[in-house]
């Protein structure tokens, strides 16, 4: 009955084979879904936990203070939160149809608002590590290990570029993953010359890190491409590979929590001011942002299981493989180099905006 309510009438399609080569299992059974609509409404409702995270955001919006009830709510209270989790769980099994299915379109949005905001905190935390670890021209600090991380960074990115070209390009057709490949290695290079420049002078270990992000992004693009069997030199899934990639997918999940949960509490790059005072009766992070950063977390989640695909089955083993998941990568992947180059010219830009603009009062006055 709870089946036939998730996905009423149609002709079946197994479409969500994960933990059983014979496709017998429980899961497997529950996750047979009409052709026409895919395996978007089960995957929605196990991911619909979301709806706990939303309650909290609403409940913890404002708090500022130590001593508030929201506090003690955040920070307490769990047999409380324990049902309100449980009735998030239910509620999913006994909505409309339609209702999940808008929430497809949302959470399509909103695990690209988390990927934009997982970028803000990698940037905020490499600004972090390059002030920390790099000497400044004003200090007597030594950059030894500064300069060893940025070797180590450069020294990766180059070799697992030459690993995605072993990987995956296996003859001279495979002419998007050479332009990928090639495109990742110019944008790296950029980077490097970039925060190089006499007029930037960011030094090299803040684009060795963003560096290696962006091949680490690359490799993610690729490894979610189709495997046609052109342009793949890995070997394939076999039969006793099982094991292997319920392995990395035990790692995606528990990268994806962690970079949810750094990201929750990294509020303070999400700030357009950060002059702000910190109290000792203040709350030491933002609880809402918190929350809403776990829920669109659970919405990227629920697009690495359809392959941010609304109304197409996901086949066995194939988590976070299409064409879709790929361009999402690569989008992503652009962005952050794009972002990161902004980031290192935009002060030369505006300093040299600001020495314009001094120019240009003292003539004003003259005439």
């Amino acid at each position: 009955m709870l089946i036939r309510k998730i996905c009423p009438s149609a002709r079946q399609l197994d479409c969500f084979q994960m933990f059983s080569s014979k496709g017998q299992s429980k899961i497997e059974r529950i996750g047979m879904v009409s052709q026409r609509r895919g395996c978007v409404p089960f995957v929605y409702s196990l991911n619909k936990v979301q709806i706990f995270f939303w309650v909290m955001f609403v409940t913890t919006f404002g708090a500022r203070k130590l001593h508030e009830v929201r506090n003690s709510w955040h920070s307490g209270c769990w047999v409380m939160k324990f049902l309100v989790y449980a009735v998030s769980i239910v509620i999913p099994f006994i909505i409309p149809n339609i209702f999940i299915q808008l929430y497809g379109e949302i959470a399509r949005m909103g695990a690209g608002v988390f990927l934009l905001l997982q970028l803000i905190s990698m940037l905020h935390c490499i600004s972090w590590c390059n002030k920390r670890w790099m000497p400044d021209s004003r200090s007597n600090q030594c950059g030894l290990f500064g300069l060893f991380l940025s070797t180590i960074s450069f020294i990766a990115s180059f070799a697992g570029i030459a690993v995605l070209y072993v990987l995956y390009i296996s003859n001279s057709s495979c002419l998007f993953n050479i332009f990928t490949i090639t495109w990742t290695a110019i944008l790296v290079k950029i980077m490097m010359a970039v925060s190089l420049h006499s007029k930037v002078n960011e030094g090299l270990l803040s684009s060795g890190i963003m560096g290696l992000y962006i091949v680490f992004l690359c490799w993610s693009a690729l490894h979610s491409e189709p495997q046609t069997g052109k342009c793949h030199t890995q070997m394939k899934i076999a039969k006793d590979g099982d094991w292997a990639t319920i392995v990395s997918f035990i790692i995606a999940i528990c990268a994806i929590v962690m970079a949810t949960f750094s990201t929750g509490i990294d509020t303070r790059s999400f700030q357009f001011r950060n002059d702000e005072v910190q109290l000792e009766d203040d709350v030491p992070y933002s609880y809402q942002i918190f929350h809403i950063v776990f829920a669109m977390g659970a919405m990227y989640f629920a697009m690495l299981f359809i392959n941010w695909e609304l109304n197409h089955p996901t086949r066995k083993w194939s988590i976070d493989v299409g064409w879709a998941s790929t361009w999402v990568k690569i989008i992503n992947e652009w962005f952050a180099a794009s972002i990161y180059v902004w980031r290192l010219i935009s002060p030369v830009i505006l300093r040299k905006q600001a020495a314009n603009n001094e120019e240009l009062v003292p003539r004003t006055l003259t005439v």
